[in-house]
């Protein structure tokens, strides 16, 4: 299981468990799974994907950062 904690400028848009988080990264995209390598990578425009025990959710971003570490997502985005 994943931290996931997305804020923008104006707002945290979401904080919470998720078991995969897919970003639009300046290279590519890529998926997040639990376990992952620590990395911090730029986000181009995009799409954002989590999925929750509720399902998957998605929104838009115009850009921003990600960063990993022993289990914790932190996105810092542009809506």
């Amino acid at each position: 299981m994943l931290r996931l904690k997305i804020v923008s400028p104006e707002k945290i848009v979401y904080q919470g468990d998720v078991d995969s988080v897919l970003v639009p990264g300046t290279k590519g995209s890529f998926e997040i799974l639990n376990d992952h390598a620590p990395i911090i990578s730029s986000l181009s425009e995009g799409t954002v994907e989590y999925s929750t025990k509720e399902g998957k959710k998605q929104f838009n971003i115009h850009g921003g950062f990600v960063e990993v570490k022993k289990n914790e997502v932190s996105l810092c985005v542009e809506l």
